[in-house]
C-alpha cells in the first residue's frame, strides 16, 4: 500500500516557517548528484548485461570518470552559456560565430572523453551511446549536437567515402584534444524544402572532368553548428529530378591557406531550444566540396547514426528530469508534508521512472544490433529489424521525453518553469528540438510505412519482439506480451491495406503501442536475466506497469494492486 501521510507540526513563528523552508530548497541542491553513473542503478545493470561481467569491469572506470565530468562541471557550465548574455553571436569574420570561453571549457570536457574515437573501431556503439547518454543529462550543452554531427560524419566516410578523404579526415575527426580535432555536421534543409530533401537546389559544379574537386553554389536554410570545421551537404550534382541528382559533398570549413571556403553566414536563428549552439542561414559561393558519393549511398549510414544519437539525447533530457523531481519530491513540504508522500506525486515519479527505463532498454538493445552489424556477426533479418527500430525509436523517445519533462515541471509547480531554478525548461526547449532534428514524427512514420510495404521490415521486428517475450519470467508479462503483439499484428495488416494516404491517419497511434510493446519486451528480458542473477524483482514490477499503461491502456483501477507498484518503483531512482 501507499505510505501513509504524516503531517508534521509547523512552527508558529511565520520567519522560523521561512527559514525551514529555505533550508530544505537548499538540502534539495545538495542532494544532485555529483555523479550521474554512479548515481543510476538502472543504467549499470544494463550495461552489465550488454557488456557482460567482465567487459564492464573494463569500461566502468571511464564511466565513472565521465559522469563525474558531467555533473560535477560541464553541469554548471551548461547553464552559464545559456544565459541570455552568453548566446553565440555573428562574428562578422572568417570566424562566423564567437562563443564564450564556458562554451569552449564544455568542448574540451566532452570531446576529452574520447567518445568520438570510439567510433575508430567497429562495434563500438554501445560505449560511445552509454558516454552521450550520461552528457546529454545537462541537455544539448552546445556540444551534443555537433557531437551527433561529428559522428554521422565519421560512419558515412568510413562506409562510403573514397580512401583518400578517409585517410586526411577520420583522424581529424576521431582525435578527442578539442584544440586540434575536427568537428562535423551535416547541411540538407533548404528554404524550399526540409524533410523533401528531393527538392535540394544547392548547385555542385566540377572543377574540371572527372575532376574531385567540386564548387557549391546556393543557399542552405538550417545550419546546426555553422562553425563546424567539415560539413556534409546535398548538392545537385546531375539533371536527374529528386533525390537521384543529389550528391553528397564533404565541405571543409577552411580552404588550405585558412582562409574561409566560400561560406557566407546570412543569419543567425533564434531558436526556441539548443540555444548555446549556432545554428544558421548560409550561402555558398563557390565553396570547395569533395564528393563522397551518391546522396543515398551514404544517407543511411549518416541519418541512422544520428537518430540513435538523438534517442539518447532525448533518454538523457528525461533521465535528468527523473532526477530533479524525485529529490525535489523529498525535500518540499506542501500542507506539513513531503511531497513524496502523496500517492499522486509517487504515481507521477514512478511513470517517469518507468518511461526512462523502457526507453534505454529499447535504445541498448538497438545499440547491440548495432554493433553486431559492424562486425559481422548480423542476420539479414537483424538489419531489417534494426532500420525499423531506428526509426521507431527516435519517434517514440522524443514523444516520452517530452510528457516526462512536462511531469517533472509539474511536481515542482511553479518553480518548474524558473529558467535559473532548475536546468528542466532548459530541457524541455531542448526537447522540442531533438524531436524535430533528423525527422520530425511524420516523416518519420511515413518512411516506416513505405519500409513495411516494400521490404516487410515490421516481420523480423514483430518476430524481435517475440523472441524477447519468452525470456520473461513472470506468466502475466509473456502472456498479456504475446496477446498484445497478436492484437497489433493484425492491426498492422490492415493498416497495410489501406491506400497509405489514409493509412497515415492510424499510424501514430499505431506506431506509439508497437514501441511501447517492444520497450516492454527489452524490459521482459531483462527482468529474465535479473533473475537468473538472483537479483530483485523491480525490473518485472516497471515492465508490467509500462505494459498496462502504455500498451494496454489501462486506468489505474483497473490494474491490480496499483498503488502498491507505484509506491514501490517511486521509492528509488
Amino acid at each position: 500500500m501507499s505510505k501513509k501521510i504524516t503531517h508534521y507540526e509547523q512552527p508558529d513563528d511565520i520567519l522560523n516557517v521561512q527559514e525551514i523552508a529555505n533550508n530544505r530548497l537548499r538540502d534539495w541542491r545538495e542532494a544532485q548528484p555529483d555523479n550521474f553513473f554512479t548515481a543510476d542503478r538502472d543504467f549499470q545493470r544494463k550495461l552489465e548485461l550488454y557488456f557482460g561481467e567482465q567487459g564492464y569491469r573494463k569500461i566502468m572506470p571511464r564511466l565513472y570518470k565521465f559522469g563525474k565530468v558531467v555533473a560535477s562541471q560541464i553541469d554548471p557550465l551548461a547553464r552559464r552559456t545559456n544565459e541570455d548574455d552568453q548566446l553565440p553571436v555573428a562574428s562578422g569574420d572568417d570566424e562566423l560565430v564567437r562563443y564564450t570561453d564556458a562554451y569552449h571549457e564544455i568542448g574540451r570536457l566532452i570531446y576529452g572523453s574520447g567518445m568520438m574515437g570510439l567510433l575508430g573501431e567497429k562495434g563500438n556503439h554501445r560505449l560511445a551511446l552509454s558516454l552521450f547518454y550520461l552528457s546529454a543529462q545537462n541537455g544539448e550543452a552546445g556540444h551534443n549536437c555537433p557531437l551527433t554531427g561529428t559522428a554521422g560524419v565519421i560512419k558515412t566516410l568510413q562506409n562510403v567515402a573514397p580512401e583518400g578523404l578517409q585517410e586526411k579526415y577520420l583522424p581529424l575527426l576521431l582525435d578527442a584534444n578539442y584544440e586540434t580535432n575536427f568537428i562535423g555536421a551535416q547541411y540538407f534543409t533548404e528554404v524550399q524544402g526540409g524533410s523533401d530533401v528531393g527538392a535540394n537546389a544547392v548547385q555542385a559544379t566540377p572543377e574540371d572532368t572527372g575532376s574531385d574537386v567540386w564548387y557549391l553554389n546556393g543557399q542552405k536554410w538550417f545550419c546546426s553548428n555553422i562553425t563546424a570545421d567539415v560539413a556534409l551537404v546535398t548538392a545537385r550534382d546531375n539533371t536527374a529530378e529528386g533525390t537521384a541528382g543529389l550528391g553528397l559533398f564533404l565541405v571543409p570549413r577552411r580552404l588550405a591557406d585558412g582562409s574561409n571556403n566560400g561560406i557566407e553566414l546570412e543569419k543567425l536563428k533564434y531558436k526556441l531550444g539548443t540555444r548555446s549552439l549556432a545554428t544558421a542561414e548560409a550561402t555558398f559561393k563557390d565553396s570547395v566540396a569533395y564528393r563522397v558519393g551518391n546522396f543515398k549511398d551514404g544517407l543511411d549510414h549518416l541519418i541512422n547514426t544520428s537518430r540513435v544519437f538523438n534517442a539518447f539525447g532525448c533518454i538523457g533530457n528525461a533521465r535528468r528530469a527523473l532526477t530533479i523531481a524525485w529529490t525535489y519530491a523529498k525535500h518540499r513540504f506542501a500542507f506539513g508534508v513531503p511531497l513524496m508522500h502523496y500517492p499522486i506525486i509517487q504515481a507521477q515519479l514512478a511513470h517517469i521512472r518507468i518511461d526512462v527505463a523502457a526507453m534505454l532498454a529499447g535504445s541498448m538493445r538497438i545499440t547491440k544490433v548495432m554493433d553486431d552489424v559492424e562486425l559481422g556477426r548480423a542476420t539479414d533479418d537483424d538489419r531489417k529489424f534494426l532500420r525499423m527500430a531506428i526509426h521507431l525509436n527516435k519517434f517514440r523517445t522524443a514523444i516520452l521525453a517530452h510528457e516526462d519533462i512536462n511531469t517533472a515541471i509539474e511536481i515542482l509547480g511553479g518553480n518548474g518553469t524558473i529558467e535559473d531554478f532548475s536546468v528542466l525548461p532548459r530541457l524541455l526547449r531542448d526537447n522540442v528540438v531533438y524531436e524535430n532534428w533528423e525527422g520530425s514524427h511524420n516523416v518519420l512514420l511515413a518512411q516506416i510505412l513505405r519500409d513495411m510495404h516494400r521490404y516487410q521490415h515490421h516481420v523480423p521486428f514483430l518476430n524481435m519482439i517475440r523472441t524477447l517475450l519468452r525470456a520473461a519470467r513472470l506468466p502475466e508479462l509473456k502472456q498479456e506480451g504475446q496477446h498484445q503483439l497478436d492484437r497489433i499484428s493484425d492491426e498492422i495488416n490492415e493498416v497495410l491495406a489501406m491506400d497509405q494516404l489514409t493509412a497515415g491517419i492510424y499510424m501514430r497511434p499505431l506506431m506509439c503501442r508497437l514501441t511501447d510493446l517492444y520497450y516492454t519486451a527489452c524490459l521482459a528480458a531483462e527482468s529474465g536475466w535479473e533473475i537468473s542473477k538472483k537479483e530483485d524483482k523491480s525490473k518485472q514490477r516497471i515492465a508490467i506497469l509500462f505494459l498496462n499503461r502504455r500498451v494496454n491502456r489501462r486506468d489505474p483501477g483497473d490494474v491490480a494492486y496499483y498503488d502498491d507498484q507505484v509506491s514501490r518503483i517511486s521509492s528509488e531512482i
